[in-house]
């Protein structure tokens, strides 16, 4: 049997504050939504924002789809359309 072709994958954004807003640091990933959230919440204090999504990622390409988000702490700028 083969793996399915798209997996749904959790991970966390830190956003670190720079001249004009903020940038994305090192993506962190999780085992799953609550675990994303949990994260998220205790990486707050340490970052000027910090985001959970959770993202389709099609294994045979690595295309992923909009990520989905769990939650938004502090300064997460939108996401591109």
């Amino acid at each position: 049997m083969s793996e399915p072709a798209q997996v749904l994958k959790y991970i966390v954004v830190p956003y670190r504050a720079v001249a004009h807003g903020v940038a994305p640091g090192e993506i962190r990933a999780a085992s799953s939504e609550f675990g994303a959230v949990r994260i998220a919440e205790s990486m707050a204090s340490k970052f000027a924002g910090v985001a959970a999504y959770a993202v389709l990622v099609d294994t045979e390409t690595g295309d992923m789809d909009a990520p989905r988000v769990l939650t938004q702490i502090g300064a997460v700028p939108p996401l591109d359309d």
